[in-house]
This record gives C-alpha cells, sequence and structure tokens, in this order.
C-alpha cells in the first residue's frame, strides 16, 4: 500500500502565502508524476501544478505566476508554495503521486485525503 499525507492548509488572509507539503510512504519501487488538485465546495475537482520526475512542471492558467511546485526526490515530497492567495483559492488541496510498487507493475495514481485551505479576511 502506498500512503500520501497531506500537511500544511489553514486560513490565510487575502494575499497571505501559504506552503503545502505532500509526503508519500509505503511500498515505493518509483514515482512518476506528483501533482496538487482542489476542489471548492459545489464544484469538481480540478488540477492545480504537476511536477514529473525529471522537474518539468504544468500549472492552471488561474495559478500561473502566484503558484509554485517542487519536489525533492530523494524523500518522495512534494510542495506547493501559494502566494497572493485569493479567496476563490479557498478549497481542499488533493495531493496525487503515479506509482510504481514493483519493477514489474504499472504506474497507479494514489490520492492523499486532503487539507483546507481557506483564504478570507
Amino acid at each position: 500500500q502506498v500512503q500520501l499525507v497531506e500537511s500544511g492548509g489553514g486560513l490565510v488572509q487575502p494575499g497571505g502565502s501559504l506552503r503545502l507539503s505532500c509526503a508519500a510512504s509505503g511500498n515505493i519501487f518509483s514515482i512518476n508524476a506528483m501533482g496538487w488538485y482542489r476542489q471548492a465546495p459545489g464544484k469538481q475537482r480540478e488540477l492545480v501544478a504537476v511536477i514529473t520526475n525529471v522537474g518539468s512542471t504544468n500549472y492552471a492558467d488561474s495559478v500561473k505566476g502566484r503558484f509554485t511546485i517542487s519536489r525533492d526526490n530523494a524523500k518522495n515530497t512534494v510542495f506547493l508554495q501559494m502566494n497572493s492567495l485569493k479567496p476563490e483559492d479557498t478549497a481542499v488541496y488533493y495531493c496525487k503521486a503515479v506509482v510504481r510498487t514493483n519493477i514489474h507493475g504499472g504506474f497507479m495514481d494514489y490520492w492523499g485525503k486532503g487539507t483546507l485551505v481557506t483564504v478570507a479576511s
């Protein structure tokens, strides 16, 4: 089994910053992409940012220039630095990792349970 645990969410004022972390553990042979998704109340889950194992990144247009994704491959951890936060960034943020659990297997998606980010004054 593979577990992903997010941390770093909370309440922040508009214009503020937060840094999310997500650590993957368990039966991990290798990790391909890692990413952050979010789901606001009444809306579908959407991609925020993704980073490959070689460091290529992709961002949703709504967060470009404000959010930065990074990862520590040695620690199987992905980060999301969020700056200039807006009320519309309020959501539950989920971490996803594309993991291979053994040399013979394929890659599978694993999700964390999410961390709540609230941007409000």
